[in-house]
């Protein structure tokens, strides 16, 4: 087995480091700072466009695949429950606890520090680290505003808090803004066209279609009406009801495909918010899950976005720690996680054919 104890002790430095900085979203540069430094201490030639780092492996040899690795600089805010100083990185008993410790600070280290093994030897695949911004919020600042500079990719490995087992598949989010119109008039004649009358068979519609596609993962598309809005006063007949959906999309679908299905089968305006956060599915044949497999890990679908919804390549989501900590107060990650992580990470990656 290879060693990685320096890469490891300087993944579990940098986290610290990065735990003490404030890096909410939006506000990731001081961290990115800290990102970039790093490894030009290293001696690598480090990219940059706002608040996003990414370095590659050597020179890009155009034969080969390209495998990126990435995961998040910035945080959501710290609830009021800590019982920790959330921007100051406490060890205790193996546990380090600190705002991003767990999302997704550990699996960023844990990435970078495999980049740093997997470059020690020629690889069969092109290679490249990125440590992106906006995450959190899904912002137009991230990941996404670096992808055409990256070029073509083959395979994303996307660091998030999964126990180091294998989200071979995620669910996409769109957001419908619906619009159901009629006709103002008085509510003490038979006059105008109730638009919330007209609403209610669409309304209904959401609340009972099934998609065709169902998912072995996932099951099938789920839609809820969860904000329904309409009339100014109790005498006047509305004449437009507004009400919005939220729909999750297995990987069977995406976004626009969803979108044109649902419009034609309603007779409200039904506009999505944003396509862009797509459901993702990398196939259990692909040749990292297969070594994954191999390694005892175990695969599912997972019900929470991240940066895959954006990417349109083949992605894994994996990484140390627990998104059941996400989010919440007195965020931690087990130093062993981050040390199993890096182990894992190299394993899976390391001569990985991943065009076979």
């Amino acid at each position: 087995m290879i060693e990685y104890q320096q890469e490891y002790d300087e993944a579990v430095a940098l986290l610290k480091q990065l735990i003490s900085i404030k890096s909410l979203s939006r506000e990731e540069e001081e961290a990115a700072d800290a990102m970039e430094s790093y490894l030009q201490s290293k001696g690598l030639d480090v990219n940059r466009k706002g608040n996003n780092v990414w370095v590659w492996s050597g020179q890009k040899d155009p034969s080969k695949p390209v495998l990126l690795l990435n995961s998040h600089l910035d945080t959501v805010k710290a609830s009021s429950k800590w019982t920790y100083e959330p921007f100051s990185p406490t060890l205790e008993k193996g546990v380090l606890y600190g705002l991003g410790s767990n999302d997704a600070g550990g699996p960023l280290v844990s990435l970078m520090a495999t980049f740093l093994l997997l470059s020690k030897s020629e690889q069969p695949f092109n290679l490249v680290f990125a440590a992106t911004a906006e995450e959190e919020i899904s912002g137009i600042n991230g990941v996404s505003s670096i992808l055409d500079e990256l070029g073509n990719i083959d395979l994303g490995i996307i660091g998030e808090p999964t126990l180091m087992q294998m989200a071979v598949a995620e669910k996409g989010l769109m957001v419908l803004d619906c619009t159901a119109k009629g006709k103002a008039g008085h509510a003490a004649r038979n006059e105008g066209l109730n638009a919330i009358y007209e609403a209610l068979a669409d309304i209904e519609w959401f609340r009972t279609y099934q998609f065709p596609e169902v998912s072995d993962l996932f099951g099938p598309v789920k839609m809820s009406v969860t904000q329904v809005n309409a009339g100014s006063q109790h005498n006047v007949v509305p004449d437009t009801c507004s009400f919005v959906v939220d729909v999750r999309l297995n990987e069977k679908y995406s976004n626009k495909e969803a979108a044109k299905l649902i419009q034609a089968q309603v007779k409200c305006d039904a506009v999505p918010r944003s396509t862009r956060l797509n459901s993702s599915y990398i196939p259990l044949e692909h040749p990292v899950v297969k070594r994954g497999i191999e390694l005892g890990r175990e695969y599912y679908g997972s019900p929470t976005t991240s940066d895959q919804a954006v990417m349109s390549f083949t992605t894994l989501k994996m990484g140390p720690g627990d998104s059941a900590r996400s989010h919440t107060a007195d965020e931690y990650i087990k130093l062993d996680e981050i040390k199993e992580g890096i182990h894992l990470y190299y394993e899976m990656l390391n001569n990985l054919n991943i065009r076979s």
